[in-house]
Order: C-alpha cells, then sequence, then structure tokens
C-alpha cells in the first residue's frame, strides 16, 4: 500500500462517530465476512481453551461485541476494556457491565502505548486492530506485549483483516471482497470500503501473523476461520 497512511487521531475520530453501527452484535461489522461467525467461534473458544478464566482483556473494543459474546459463556469475568475511542469505551461499559457480575474497567489509548502489566489476564480478544500495526517491529512489539500481559496458559484470540502472499491470491481476494461488499450495498459502498483500507489498514498475511506469535513466545496456535481477506485464529502462551 502507497501513500499516506491516516493518523490514530484520524482513526480515533472515524470512530468516534461509528459507535451506534458496531453496537449490533450481528451486523455491526457487516464489511467484514463471516463476523457474526467469527464472534461465536472467537467466544466459544476462548472459554473453552481457558474455563476457569477470571479477567479478559478487549483490545480495540469498539462497543463491546467481542466480550458482550464472550460473557455468554464465562459470565462472572471481570474485563478490562482498551479503544482509542471514547464514545466507544462508554458504549462498550455499558452494555458489557450489564452481561457479566464481575468487573468493567476501561482504558482509553493506544495499544503500542498503554502499559498492561504482566500476567494480568487469562484471555486477550483482539477485533479488527491489529491490522492498523505498520512496520514488522511494531507487530512485533505488540504481540509480546500481549504475550508478557497474559497468565501462563492463556490465551489470544484475534479476528482481523489480512492480506496473501502471492500477488495473483491477493488480486483474487480484493476482486471477491469487492464483489461481497457490491452485493451487500452497491459500488459506491464497496468503493467507500476500499478507500479507507487503503488510507488506514495495513493488514499482514495469516502465516506472518501465526510464526510472528510462535516467535514472540506462544507455544500453540490455532486458526478457527478463513474466508477471503478475513480470518479468526488465537494463540495460548
Amino acid at each position: 500500500m502507497n501513500g499516506r497512511k491516516s493518523t490514530v487521531v484520524e482513526i480515533r475520530e472515524r470512530f468516534d462517530a461509528e459507535v451506534e453501527r458496531f453496537s449490533n452484535l450481528e451486523a455491526g461489522h457487516s464489511a467484514t465476512i463471516d463476523a457474526p461467525l467469527a464472534m461465536e467461534l472467537i467466544a466459544r473458544a476462548a472459554a473453552l481453551t481457558n474455563p476457569n478464566a477470571r479477567h479478559v482483556l478487549d483490545v480495540g473494543c469498539g462497543a463491546g461485541n467481542y466480550t458482550l459474546k464472550l460473557l455468554q459463556y464465562l459470565p462472572e469475568l471481570d474485563a478490562t476494556l482498551v479503544d482509542l475511542s471514547q464514545p466507544m469505551l462508554e458504549r462498550a461499559r455499558q452494555r458489557d457491565s450489564a452481561a457479566t457480575t464481575g468487573r468493567v474497567t476501561t482504558l482509553r489509548g493506544d495499544i503500542r502505548e498503554l502499559e498492561l502489566g504482566r500476567e494480568c489476564f487469562d484471555l486477550v480478544l483482539a477485533a479488527a486492530v491489529f491490522h492498523h500495526l505498520r512496520d514488522v517491529a511494531e507487530w512485533r512489539a505488540v504481540f509480546a506485549k500481549v504475550r508478557d500481559a497474559l497468565k501462563p496458559g492463556g490465551s489470544l484470540w484475534v479476528s482481523d483483516l489480512i492480506e496473501h502472499s502471492i500477488p495473483a491470491v491477493q488480486a483474487m481476494m480484493r476482486e471477491r471482497y469487492g464483489d461481497y461488499l457490491a452485493r451487500l450495498k452497491d459500488a459506491a459502498y464497496r468503493d467507500q470500503v476500499f478507500a479507507y483500507v487503503q488510507q488506514e489498514d495495513t493488514p499482514r498475511p495469516l502465516a506472518f501473523q501465526l510464526d510472528l506469535l510462535r516467535d514472540c513466545g506462544f507455544r500453540t496456535v490455532e486458526i478457527l476461520h478463513k474466508n477471503n481477506c478475513f480470518a479468526a485464529f488465537g494463540a495460548v502462551k
């Protein structure tokens, strides 16, 4: 991808205005292929992998959908919610607090800069957030930070936009994704989504992320689902 990417402030401002859209468990992530399925798979996989979990960290929580889904299986969790957007955090705290008997805490900031502590969390969720990371050093630093924040045996679960390593395959997947977006709404919507992906995002291939998770000290990685340029996957410390 070429050209100047959006700054953290610009990304935050866009999401400040998207609270209502991202507050819908079924349709809030309509531009993401199979979003409800990915959310369900991640919630169930997280709950089954760490059934005795007490504390979840939701990175880039948005309006709280992924934690809300997880709380259907683990309704007594404490939750720490992280996001750039204060309006998103306020909505997430409201929704998630109503679904757990545990404590809900919010942190506004950039995951690259926030101090998460060591061995504080049993579970980490990260939905549609890591694709905002830029160079390899940032990816490695954030994955290592998440590893350090997890307790031994804890797990990370990711749902995100990905790219493909083979240019011809990337072009094919982009075309198929464009067809999906045009069917979902229209060609103008397709062009709008492609424009903000170009402006904001720097996704990496799934294989790159799985290899990096291993390199950063996660002992097991797992692919839950992949369709076109979206994937749901996890890793256990």
